[in-house]
């Protein structure tokens, strides 16, 4: 069995790179499963329904999000009637949505789950002890258990990944938007990532205009961000498993952009 993950989408650069290679990496890589990151999704920060719906039209059957989740104030009106629509987990107790759904896919299950680091990020609840959590509540539930973890900190990452390693099938980072070299299957069978990148802008910082940011560093003075135009990149990961132990065997990194196009 193949699950697929995206990377951040990145405004309406990401949502057109995205409706433009999924259909043809699904056509390569035959995935049963597709997660996609979609919290940058709208105006490259936070999702309205209406691009929550694009995505899943695009070919996500769950999307994820991360600390930019609730910067559209449309989300607090569909949130909770989006069943495909998972938000960091260790969000604070009372917190719109939920931190993780199960789908079925054939006759097996998958959990995907999604949670927010601390390191250089909004203090929320303790990461590492929620997502145990969740696991040892989804286990049993689910044939496989995939974890977005949308984190600053490379340590921390790698953390959660050593953590949960043997419990989880995938610990896949998210947030830094540029992709590690680093995808391997740790010794007990877990795939793991630090960062599986970003889709959409391919010459921008971090998705943003590169202008606004060079000067932002030159004279500390703030600026708006705006989504970068110009080329574009899809990246993420392919991970094949084992459906009957719920374990990796492979993880493979997607990249897409002028410098490495996509081979049918």
């Amino acid at each position: 069995m193949k699950i697929m993950f995206i990377g951040d989408v990145v405004g309406s650069p990401g949502r057109n790179v995205l409706k433009e290679y999924l259909p043809k990496l699904k056509g390569k890589y035959r995935p049963d499963f597709t997660v996609v990151n979609g919290e940058n999704a709208a105006g490259g920060k936070g999702i309205n329904e209406k691009i929550y719906h694009e995505i899943k039209e695009a070919g996500a059957d769950v999307i994820t999000l991360g600390n930019h989740a609730w910067d559209k104030k449309e989300i607090f009106d569909f949130i909770d009637d989006a069943k495909d629509l998972v938000r960091p987990a260790n969000f604070p107790s009372g917190t719109p949505g939920v931190g993780y759904v199960i789908k079925k896919v054939g006759n097996k299950s998958v959990a995907v789950i999604n949670a927010q680091g601390r390191v250089f990020m909004n203090d929320n609840d303790c990461p590492f002890r929620k997502l145990e959590s969740i696991v040892d509540e989804v286990r049993g539930k689910a044939s496989m258990i995939f974890i977005d973890f949308h984190a600053e900190a490379t340590s921390e990452k790698q953390a959660v990944g050593w953590f949960l390693d043997g419990q989880v099938t995938a610990v896949v980072g998210t947030h830094t938007h540029v992709q590690t070299a680093d995808e391997r299957i740790l010794p007990n069978g877990t795939a793991y990532i630090s960062d599986a990148g970003m889709t959409g802008p391919y010459d921008g910082i971090l998705g943003m205009d590169r202008e606004v940011i060079i000067n932002r560093f030159l004279t500390n003075l703030p600026a708006r961000f705006e989504v970068a135009k110009g080329r574009e990149q899809c990246n993420g990961v392919i991970i094949d498993v084992d459906p009957s132990s719920g374990m990796s065997k492979s993880i493979k990194r997607i990249s897409i952009n002028e410098d490495r196009p996509f081979f049918d």
